[in-house]
């Protein structure tokens, strides 16, 4: 009983990485296949508790699985239910997870880190960024792995340099049934959710599941709610005695969401926490100095500053994703996994005015159109104009696994990514209460366009790119010493094109040390008024001479990279074993970055933005016994061209800089001991130290330098420590509480304002009702302190002044939720 106690507990909370059935938790089908045997098995004692075995991947790992997800709130984004492991520091934006949040895993943010679903890559093709609002249903999750630091050698990725995150859908079950459960709580939370299993049906066993969930609930603080719908289903064939397979699943995800205020320093200092979008179409001022609001009417129907009903972030997401396992002979097998993924979501949410006798407005004419109906073109007219991305992704990747004999593996693997990333920001008019009359805007296919005055339409920005990825990776996995070394060798080489058309007028970058209005994107049909010798051009003359565009471009850039990875494990015996890895990473330039455009012979051309790279070294320890387990890791990461986005308040802008090496080691430490049989405890530490290598020349202004040598990397807490307790209180009932502390965070970049430590703890309480096949009714208290803390941090270069630098700015926060209550009854049948 003690050992399957400990084995449960290791397996679901934070000693993943010692205990873990590594087929479930790499991420594509050919990981799955090339690990499933590459664990060490004995009958008993401490190399294998309960049917768990001990991890012996030569790499630094944790995960989580299906039971320790149950124990958390319902509707929980995965993220979230990783925030336990070492390594990993995650600030959700509300207490169910559907606001999104940040995420960072060895200081590295989420467009680090490769995250994948199935084996289908799920970071943005243009910016990498991953929506957390957006995965998968935690009851369909068998189990969340985190590499820290490296890939696997097929990670289909041309962004990772932080590591990696996979989760794997549950398959179906053999036997008819499901799973049911109906939540509600704070905040008017409802969620419902019902799975159920085919089980094996007609002559050749076929198994499916169908998955649906929806839930809804009011935001903490202001006016607006959250609103999320989700469909999954998955079919398996089973071929032969051999573990061949077929497998097909599909997905579908639909977030109506309104944001939640963020605030700076001054802000939350003035007027507390729960201040937060009106809700009503005012205009509001805030003077923090003095602690008072003022309000007035818009002049302009419709243009008001703060309010909810705008503050929108909708996203539909969807994926089919296939895979496949065949053995070609004996010692031969081959295995697909092919996937397609859609996307449809805001960027960002904006109001925008425009004057009925506005350049882009005339277009080709010289009058201008009257945009509100009131028969003349006298008035300026507020639209919505939110920022729009329409992504198709076509991905593939394949493996192929030779078996020498029982000590030699071979393997050859490769990932295709094809993704047509199309990001628009069509206008649409607005309701007169000052909301948006369609939350893609004027989307085709949604909302309808403001037509101008020769026909085209207003728009933000219109841009088309197409991001490629070929990559070709090779393995070997050889065990050496009676099995008790075993070496991995491996290469990944990703070669990677972005595709960029610009149809848009684009500032140009080389004028930036200009202080202006903005830099602006001018989508346009009108005739420049003047053509410059440099090739840009202007639509005014005169006192606009400072805003000079360049034309419509087009560019294709490429980047690769041979990224080597080794590794070793060592048995010591009597649950001993030690493992050192090295790995290197490559993050390729975000489309944002890209398109900040220069001037090439008086062409448009992207800016030239260098690759990120790593290298990453680790060293590792694992002890395991029947009532105790641990593992730590010493860590070090050398970092080159890392990208720092900052924020210009004087050109109202985020212009991402190069800030060079950044070097990086710590150590990441977890356990888990179980006292007794109805008691165990776990624990995870981990410490950080990110320090940028130089200072930052800002410009071309003499003295413009920031002082960024010796700085912490923004948003990385040097410090972290997590734990539970599981305690059976009699055979029905069972408590669990968990807490995380979070170090001091810097949120600029020259460390002068920093984000507070803290520590919230959760609580669960379950108790077993006898029912169906497993029935039980669970009481689930998040925050359970009401700790008021900083959570996600959108940072800046600097908050204070500094000597012959230009311009500064605040950073914003959002507020972590108070303490929120959440009940919910579970059903198996």
């Amino acid at each position: 009983m003690m050992t399957k106690k400990l084995a449960c507990l290791a397996s679901t909370a934070l000693v993943g990485s010692l205990l873990s059935a590594t087929a479930a938790m790499a991420q594509s089908t050919g990981s799955q296949a090339n690990e499933v045997d590459s664990v060490v098995v004995t009958a008993a004692g401490t190399r294998a508790v309960a049917g768990q075995v001990v991890e012996t991947a030569p790499k630094s790992r944790a995960s989580v699985d299906a039971a320790f997800l149950a124990t958390q709130s319902t509707g929980q984004n995965v993220f979230q239910s990783l925030n336990l492991l070492p390594g990993v520091s995650f600030t959700n934006n509300d207490p169910y997870g559907s606001s999104g949040g940040n995420l960072r895993l060895r200081g590295f943010d989420g467009a680090r880190v490769s995250v994948t679903f199935d084996g289908v890559p799920l970071n943005d093709t243009g910016n990498y960024a991953v929506y957390p609002n957006q995965q998968l249903d935690a009851e369909l999750i068998d189990r969340a792995s985190v590499n820290l630091g490296t890939t696997d050698v097929d990670s289909p990725t041309a962004s990772a340099t932080g590591g990696t995150i996979n989760y794997v859908t549950r398959k179906p079950g053999h036997d008819f049934g499901g799973i049911a459960d109906a939540s509600i709580g704070e905040n008017n939370y409802r969620r419902g959710f019902l799975m159920l299993d085919s089980g094996d049906v007609g002559p050749w066993g076929t198994r499916a599941f169908v998955a649906g969930s929806w839930q809804k609930y009011d935001k903490w603080k202001g006016p607006g709610t959250l609103e999320k719908k989700q469909v999954n289903a998955r079919i398996i064939q089973d071929l032969g005695d051999r573990g061949d397979f077929v497998s097909l699943a599909v997905n579908y995800n639909e977030n109506r969401n309104n944001n939640i205020r963020t605030l700076t320093l001054p802000e939350f200092n003035a007027f507390g926490k729960n201040l937060d979008y009106t809700d009503t179409c005012v205009n509001r001022v805030l003077s923090p100095a003095t602690a008072t609001i003022t309000t007035s009417a818009p002049v302009i129907p419709g243009n008001c500053s703060d309010f909810y009903g705008r503050q929108v972030n909708p996203s539909n997401t969807g994926s089919v994703r296939g895979s496949a396992l065949f053995h070609l002979t004996d010692n031969l097998r081959l295995t697909v996994d092919p996937s397609f993924q859609y996307t449809l979501a805001d960027g960002g949410s904006q109001l925008t005015t425009v004057s009925e006798t506005d350049g882009r407005v005339k277009g080709t004419g010289t009058v201008g159109k009257d945009l509100n109906g009131d028969g003349d073109t006298l008035d300026s007219v507020a639209f919505f104009a939110p920022s729009v991305t329409n992504t198709r992704r076509y991905t593939g990747t394949s493996s192929l696994i030779w078996d020498l004999n029982d000590d030699n593996r071979f393997r050859i693997a490769y990932t295709g990514d094809y993704g047509r990333h199309r990001q628009t920001g069509e206008y649409t008019t607005l309701n007169t209460d000052g909301t948006t009359t369609n939350v893609f805007g004027g989307k085709e296919g949604h909302g309808a366009t403001v037509a101008t005055a020769d026909g085209s339409f207003l728009r933000a920005r219109d841009r088309f790119s197409i991001a490629q990825l070929n990559q070709v990776a090779a393995e070997y996995r050889g065990k050496f010493m009676d099995s008790r070394l075993t070496v991995n060798l491996g290469l990944r080489a990703p070669f990677f094109k972005r595709e960029l058309n610009q149809y848009c007028y684009t500032q140009n970058a080389t004028n930036l040390t200009t202080v202006i209005s903005g830099f602006t994107v001018n989508c346009t049909t009108q005739v420049p008024v003047v053509t410059n010798t440099d090739g840009t051009v202007q639509f005014a003359a005169g006192a606009a001479a400072n805003l000079r565009y360049i034309k419509p471009w087009s560019a294709t850039v490429k980047y690769d990279k041979i990224l080597p990875n080794a590794g070793a494990t060592y048995d010591l015996g009597g649950g001993s074993t030690v493992y050192a890895s090295y790995a290197e990473g490559f993050s390729s330039p975000r489309t944002d970055n890209l398109y900040t455009a220069t001037l090439v012979n008086g062409v448009g051309a992207p800016a030239d933005t260098k690759p990120e790279t790593t290298k990453t070294y680790d060293l590792g320890y694992r002890f395991s016994s029947p009532t105790f387990m641990a593992t730590a890791a010493l860590w070090k990461t050398d970092y080159k061209n890392r990208i720092v986005q900052a924020y210009d308040p004087d050109l109202n802008i985020s212009i991402d800089r190069n800030v060079g090496a950044v070097k990086a080691y710590g150590l990441d430490t977890q356990a888990a001991w179980a006292p007794e049989e109805y008691l165990t405890v776990t624990a995870s530490f981990s410490y950080n130290s990110s320090k940028i290598q130089d200072d930052l020349v800002n410009g071309s202004a003499v003295g413009n330098v920031l002082p960024l040598s010796g700085k912490q990397v923004v948003e990385t807490p040097k410090y972290t420590f997590g734990g539970r307790v599981d305690w059976d209180i009699t055979d029905a009932l069972a408590l669990g509480v968990q807490g995380k502390f979070t170090g001091d965070r810097f949120s600029t970049d020259v460390n002068d304002e920093v984000a507070p430590h803290y520590t919230v703890w959760d609580l669960s309480l379950k108790y077993d009702l006898p029912f169906a096949k497993k029935t039980y009714a669970q009481l689930n208290v998040n925050n359970l302190f009401n700790e008021t803390y900083f959570g996600s941090i959108s940072s800046r270069t600097n908050a204070q002044a500094i000597t012959g630098v230009t311009g500064r700015g605040a950073p914003t926060y959002y507020i972590g939720s108070p303490r929120t209550v959440q009940f919910t009854l579970r059903t198996e049948f």
